[in-house]
């Protein structure tokens, strides 16, 4: 998808239509889609997406920390529906907002942005608010994690979690987390800011991606928290995906003042939302992380504990339902790094290059290099259920040294660590049918496309690369 795409009016949508803004708050890019309802079905009708360029340095973490500037997000956001024509936004009767999971925003209540009016009406800039701590922060090491009390919950303790950054400020740097009395991801901070919220409401969905948090009794673990000194007054209230998390206090870029907004949602269940239709499908998400995902049986409830040395965990999705998730920290993510070690090399010889063009060259170079004996192991983020396994490079041989042999590797390796955590047998014994392909990293590669149908003995179809914005605005139009 181009940075900004904008998909001009369906002929099914007539003027006074009503629509649906979606809108997710990713890892490296902001993504926002009009979409309505039809007698066909939902449309697309209008659909932009910006980087957000958000790196920033982390101070109290050093290269451990994986920090972005919120005020970035936000500029990336207002250019997002500033593209879209006023007269549209103005006919938007709900908004769904879905974002990168696990990472953490502090902000001050009452203080957390700050209205102004522009050209296309009210827009807001953060105010007293912290980097966002996301996911892919690895400040938490494991004996740090080993050192934290054990939670009553399915899910396992991994860096990058909520609650993981918060006990590591509160264990070394415990002035930073004064000035704050309200925390959430990315997009609870948005919705909060939205609906000017007292205190941050939180889906199910993100309090699971925390830690702490117990699916059964949808509550966090507020007694061992309690007795450990976590700040509990950070916690926010958790309600159902899905429901209305409060409504607009001012117009926004047109949108008219009382616009119901959905309580945030994650990026990987509207992905989900936005392809699967039934539960015969797996879906396979690659952004800068990638799943593989296939629904748990109806009335499945979790296990009380964790299983840390299991690849593969169960998320809460919609209306009670799980998904069985092969969570992998390696995506577009370990492309994106290849390309950037490329450049550097090239730029130590003495020439400078685009990455869009090394991208471009090195897919083409994998294009025409069908297969390789060459073994990529693609895990230089590691994995939750395994963080001290690094990448590797095996098989080498001076025949196989190419780029397009490398990167023909590199795009297998990245697949066959999916399978590797939910393996084919698995995906039959669930009854798959048919592979979903979606995310921004598998829709612009045609070198992964090609190696998910070597793995895996499935028709596959491909979506878009707006997914989760699509699927956010997906679950507000099914809401009655």
């Amino acid at each position: 998808m181009a940075d900004n795409q904008a998909i001009g009016l369906s002929p099914c949508a007539t003027p006074g239509t009503m629509c649906v803004l979606g809108i997710d708050l990713g890892t490296t890019s902001v993504k926002a889609a009009l979409v309505i309802e039809t007698e066909q079905g939902q449309i697309v009708v209008q659909s932009c997406s910006r980087e957000t360029q958000a790196q920033a340095d982390s101070l109290a973490a050093g290269a451990q920390g994986m920090e972005q500037d919120v005020q970035r997000i936000i500029k990336a956001l207002n250019e997002c529906l500033a593209a879209f024509p006023r007269e549209h936004l103005q006919r938007v009767s709900r908004i769904g907002i879905s974002g990168q999971m696990h990472g953490v925003v502090f902000w001050k209540t009452n203080q957390g942005c700050k209205w102004a009016k522009s050209g296309t009406g009210h827009t807001f800039q953060p105010g007293e608010v912290s980097h966002l701590i996301t996911w892919q922060d690895g400040r938490c090491s494991s004996s740090f994690l080993s050192s934290l009390p054990q939670p009553q919950s399915h899910l396992s303790l991994a860096t990058g979690f909520g609650c993981t950054t918060i006990y590591w400020y509160l264990k070394n740097s415990p002035d930073f987390l004064k000035p704050y009395d309200a925390a959430g991801t990315i997009h609870d901070y948005v919705v909060a800011m939205l609906c000017d919220l007292e205190r941050p409401l939180m889906s199910v969905q993100n309090a699971a991606s925390w830690g702490y948090f117990n699916c059964r009794s949808k509550s966090w673990n507020t007694e061992i928290l309690r007795e450990s000194g976590f700040p509990l007054d950070l916690l926010p209230e958790v309600g159902d995906p899905g429901d209305i998390a409060g409504r607009m206090s001012h117009d926004w870029h047109g949108i008219p003042k009382g616009t119901e907004v959905g309580i945030a949602l994650g990026d990987f269940q509207c992905s989900v939302y936005s392809c699967m239709t039934e539960r015969t499908d797996a879906v396979l998400n690659i952004s800068t992380s990638a799943q593989l995902t296939v629904p748990m049986p109806l009335g499945f409830q979790p296990p009380e504990t964790p299983d840390s040395l299991s690849a593969v965990a169960c998320f809460p999705y919609f209306d009670g339902n799980y998904l069985a998730v092969a969570a992998s920290l390696n995506g577009g993510n370990v492309l994106a790094t290849f390309v950037d070690m490329l450049a550097r090399w090239m730029a130590e010889l003495g020439y400078e290059v685009l990455e869009s063009n090394v991208y471009t060259q090195m897919i083409n170079a994998a294009l025409a290099q069908n297969d390789t004996r060459l073994s990529i192991c693609p895990t230089v983020f590691g994995e939750r259920h395994m963080p001290e396994q690094l990448a590797s490079v095996t098989s080498i041989t001076a025949s196989d040294l190419s780029l397009g042999h490398v990167t023909r590797a590199l795009c297998h390796g990245i697949i066959q660590n999916l399978h590797s955590m939910l393996p084919l047998q698995h995906l039959k014994e669930a009854g798959v049918k048919r592979i979903l392909g979606s995310g921004s990293a598998l829709s612009k590669n045609e070198v992964l496309k090609q190696e998910v149908e070597k793995i895996f003995p499935f028709p596959v179809i491909y979506g878009k690369d707006v997914d989760a914005a699509v699927g956010a605005a997906m679950v507000m139009l099914h809401r009655r």
